[in-house]
């Protein structure tokens, strides 16, 4: 039997992939086009990967990628994951991330897959009060990326509740980590820069806090996760799961210590504009993870960027693609 990866190729994926390799098991990929840059290939994982290539809106396509490969448990990661694209680009948000989601548990629902774990987001919650979030808030998401987030997030589990299909969600905070991409995000922007000798571009003021939670540990809780549903572990089938750090950080300060790990004289440009759909400070209480599975993040944020820092240093083109 195998476990099937949807976004593989993003940041989160690879490192996930990786992580299931190294517990031998049978890992297939979904690969809508080729992504040379992707750490999954740079690093080799590609290579020890079934690759099935295809669309997540292909209907037909997931439900035989399942069937075929005997498929027992699924990570979907797949998504328009970019909160100014999905301003300028609603439409394709919603399908990706909701439809797409739809798609691919209608296929699991269909084969009796064992267990599913769905990436949703903190971003879900909202520009709720309540400080650190807590799984059973009211879902107050506004803005295309975070709607589309906890459309997909109520429709995975509702998937348990009406069909009994054991799947979870995940709520995490800001994941990062080497192989990310998306050179707007804070992260991978700030390390090229430095990297290249330019100061990182803060484009808010610097104050909005977040809780950075580094890709290792990130994964270590959706193993955990999918572990306990494919176990039949109680209170984890039809649950949402916060997942941080347990600490939050100016952006400025992230910036700042990029700064510093990296050397040559580099300081944060602050610009102070900002994104609409960005929310001002994010965090969240992941205490019911713990509880339920026994995970806790062990990488702090220092460390976490050092090995960042390091990663990019070794796979330069992946902060260029």
């Amino acid at each position: 039997m195998s476990t099937l990866v949807t976004g593989a190729y993003g940041m989160l994926g690879s490192w996930l992939v990786k992580a299931l390799l190294e517990r031998d098991e049978d890992v297939v990929v979904l690969r809508r086009r080729p992504r040379p840059h992707s750490a999954l290939v740079l690093e080799g994982a590609q290579e020890r990967c079934t690759v099935v290539d295809g669309d997540l809106l292909d209907e037909a396509l997931l439900a035989r990628a399942i069937a075929e490969h005997d498929v027992r448990s699924v990570f979907h990661l797949a998504a328009q994951p970019l909160v100014a694209r999905a301003n300028a680009a609603p439409a394709e948000t919603f399908e990706v991330n909701v439809r797409g989601t739809w798609l691919l548990l209608e296929a699991c629902r269909a084969h009796d897959v064992a267990g599913v774990v769905v990436a949703s987001s903190d971003k879900v919650y909202g520009p709720i009060e309540q400080h650190p979030y807590l799984e059973d808030a009211q879902l107050i998401a506004g803005f295309p990326y975070d709607v589309s987030k906890a459309a997909a997030d109520l429709i995975a589990r509702s998937y348990h509740t009406t069909y009994g299909l054991p799947v979870a969600t995940t709520r995490f905070t800001n994941v990062y980590g080497g192989g990310d991409g998306h050179g707007s995000r804070l992260i991978p922007d700030a390390v090229a820069a430095a990297l290249a000798g330019r100061d990182p571009v803060i484009r808010s003021d610097g104050s909005p806090r977040r809780d950075f939670l580094y890709v290792e540990d990130a994964v270590a809780g959706y193993v955990a996760i999918a572990d306990g549903l494919t176990s039949g572990r109680n209170g984890v089938a039809g649950e949402a799961f916060n997942g941080g750090a347990g600490q939050t950080h100016t952006v400025r300060e992230v910036v700042e210590c990029v700064c510093r790990l990296v050397g040559g004289g580099v300081r944060p440009d602050v610009r102070g504009e900002s994104t609409p759909g960005e929310l001002r400070d994010q965090e969240v209480d992941a205490s019911k993870l713990r509880e339920v599975t026994g995970w806790a993040p062990r990488i702090g944020l220092e460390e976490g960027l050092g090995q960042t820092i390091a990663w990019y240093r070794e796979h330069p083109s992946n902060l260029a693609s």
